[in-house]
């Protein structure tokens, strides 16, 4: 009788679990208006304040400034919560970017929420299909571990290959390992206590997030594999770029399958990262491709705005997190022309990475772009193909795909910040695209090419200091450097003359120059000189200069005689003509490569049109606004007279102006 009764309960849990759906539910409000809750003196606002860690409040405030709590940063309104929780609903995540909470629902529990006053609407949470990289066993050692002693201060072991084609122990031997970075990785479970190579390094936190515990499963797999990659320490096995950084492990994935993953867990690891303070994630998880019975996403989705996994990146990154992900491993999936890419590697500010084999040359699986909106992706690649990963214990195989490339790529980026904690995320993507090997002819195979560690920590970069700008620079050079002949060369504006001056040495490793003050869009191109220690004159770049617009910390490379095409400064021109019937035309210019909304309002705030909603590389354009009921854009063409207002929004850029519209 008690095994029958056991039986019964079995197959009724059995029954009402496989009749609940993860869903995501949204909620219209957060209990209270937007301008009344972002007052500072607000117990919301406060609250939001406090679930960061002081270092996220840091990093916030480097590229936010002091408004550095936004209308998405407040709490899930509780009260709602509670009215939930009520109807015996268990909340899996809060994600309050959204303004929303996933939880496994009934038909009938869906259609009781359906009829509350404050929910939005609810959408079933997307269950990713996750196809693992093969593990090869076996394969061969491109340097025998023998000889690495003799070149390099550390003995990579199996793992040399795959660092030093992108120039990582040249960066090891100057000291830099990652020291003080926190980064954060989102994948499976991480069995770093069991692996020689994980279980010294410095795991801060830690939390499943597939089944709510504080701790990630103990599994051997593709999230210790990829943990080793960029942080393993095991001197004759296995090195990783940033192994003396500290870590945030988060578990995403569905390990008790091993094949999914859902869109809810990889948003709610990245917004806990980003409050815990973390300046770097690193994510091998792409979506694209979901299970019989879901719609999945289409190429036109591959916009980077559609996926929750991509809107959370983005949010990640105005937050001042410079986030890596893998592009993917289908190819071009989806079609001639249109690449492979997944989410969230179509992210606006995310660095896609793609996959390359030994000898530098593209492994046919690693996706392709563009992104469905023309941006080129992958960003960069790293070597992919036959790694030399980790396995249980002190085992090692071989293993391929752009999973094993994103954390080399992130482990050089943890390099960057470590040695310039000054950088923030925008200075860093900018840096390592300029730093790839095919920079000036970037593609939708290769992006701007191969990463390399040297060329990221020799790039030079700014700081502002007291409202001057603070140039730094890093040499390497295998023949040394005669630090008394280094020299850096600059002019503002292209009528100057170049001046040259002496750069402060701090006796090591960095070199410095304080700017002398200039006006706000003036451009200022240079280039360094020195001799090394064979005599030799060096100039770097070594045919093109440097240059950055004064009022941007945005460092850049250009022709000489070609800077002058490049706008100054963000600007949004008076609309023309003006007043106007039926039409007129809207000019901006862009200095650098942003997303770039253009929309017009009318008196009352109300959005009357989207005129302009992509990334747009550096450049002069113009949009046309039309009442004509043929324009697409305008959301209601029948528009009468009066004064309407168009604001251009470009990355960190803002501006409004308004026009007259009398017929």
């Amino acid at each position: 009788m008690n095994k029958l009764i056991l039986l019964f309960l079995f197959l009724a849990v059995t029954f009402y679990t496989s009749a609940q759906t993860k869903y995501m539910i949204y909620f219209k409000d957060k209990g209270i208006t937007s301008s009344t809750a972002l007052q500072k003196s607000s117990s919301l606002y406060k609250i939001a304040e406090q679930s960061l860690d002081p270092r996220a409040i840091e990093r916030r405030k480097q590229v936010m400034g002091e408004n550095y709590i936004t209308f998405e940063d407040l709490p899930v309104n509780q009260n709602y919560i509670e009215q939930l929780t009520s109807l015996n609903i268990k909340i899996e995540n809060q994600l309050k970017w959204f303004n929303a909470v996933s939880a496994y629902l009934t038909d009938n529990q869906v259609n009781a929420l359906n009829k509350l006053p404050f929910i939005e609407k609810i959408e079933p949470v997307k269950i990713f299909h996750y196809k693992n990289e093969p593990i090869i066993q076996g394969g061969s050692l491109s340097v025998p571990k023998g000889s690495l002693e003799k070149t390099t201060s550390l003995n990579y072991g199996g793992s040399f290959t795959e660092n030093n084609l992108s120039d990582i122990p040249a960066v090891h031997d100057l000291g830099i390992k990652g020291t003080g970075v926190y980064v954060g990785i989102l994948d499976d479970g991480f069995s770093y206590h069991t692996y020689n190579a994980l279980k010294n390094l410095k795991v801060v936190h830690e939390h499943d997030y597939v089944h709510n515990l504080s701790t990630v499963s103990n599994q051997s797999g593709h999230g210790s594999s990829v943990f080793c990659l960029m942080a393993g320490y095991d001197p004759g096995n296995a090195i990783g770029p940033a192994y003396d950084a500290q870590f945030f492990l988060a578990e995403t994935e569905n390990s008790s399958s091993e094949t999914h993953v859902e869109e809810d867990n990889y948003a709610a690891a990245l917004q806990d990262m980003e409050a815990a303070g973390v300046q770097i994630t690193s994510s091998s998880l792409g979506y694209a491709i979901f299970d019989a019975g879901q719609v999945s996403y289409t190429y036109a989705d591959i916009n980077g705005n559609t996926a929750i996994c991509t809107q959370a990146a983005n949010l990640a990154f105005t937050r001042g997190v410079l986030s890596f992900t893998a592009s993917g491993n289908e190819g071009s999936y989806w079609g001639t022309g249109k690449g492979g890419i997944q989410t969230p590697a179509d992210a606006f500010n995310i660095i896609a990475v793609g996959a390359v084999d030994s000898q530098n040359k593209m492994a046919s699986f690693s996706s392709r772009g563009p992104t469905s909106d023309g941006r080129i992706k992958p960003e960069i690649v790293a070597m992919g193909q036959n790694n030399y990963i980790a396995q249980g214990g002190g085992s090692y195989s071989y293993g391929d795909g752009t999973s094993f490339a994103t954390p080399i790529a992130a482990g050089i980026g943890a390099l960057l910040k470590s040695c310039w904690p000054n950088l923030t995320n925008r200075q860093m993507r900018k840096i390592i695209i300029e730093c790839g090997d095919d920079t000036l002819t970037p593609n939708n195979d290769r992006g701007w090419g191969l990463i390399s560690a040297k060329r990221v920590i020799a790039y030079p970069n700014l700081d502002s200091v007291n409202n001057y700008y603070l140039l730094n620079k890093i040499f390497i050079d295998a023949n040394g450097v005669n630090s008394s002949t280094v020299r850096l060369n600059y002019r503002v504006g292209s009528s100057s003359s170049f001046q040259t001056v002496a750069m402060n040495y701090d006796g090591t490793l960095k070199y410095n120059y304080t700017l002398p003050a200039s006006n706000s869009g003036d451009i200022v191109e240079f280039y360094f000189t020195y001799q090394n220690n064979n005599g030799s004159l060096i100039s770097e770049p070594s045919s093109k200069n440097y240059n950055f617009i004064y009022g941007n910390l945005l460092i850049g490379v250009i022709e000489s005689n070609t800077r002058q095409t490049i706008p100054t400064q963000f600007s949004l021109m008076q609309n023309f003509p003006n007043p106007f019937n039926p039409s007129t035309v809207i000019n901006y210019e862009l200095p650098i490569g942003t997303h770039v909304t253009l929309k017009v309002y009318d008196i009352l705030g109300r959005e009357v049109a989207t005129l302009v909603d992509e990334y747009q590389q550096a450049g002069k354009y113009n949009s046309q606004f039309s009442t004509l009921p043929t324009d697409r854009k305008v959301l209601n063409s029948k528009l009468s007279s009066s004064v309407y207002f168009y604001r251009l929004q470009a990355g960190d850029y803002m501006a409004t102006k308004k026009m007259l519209l009398i017929k």
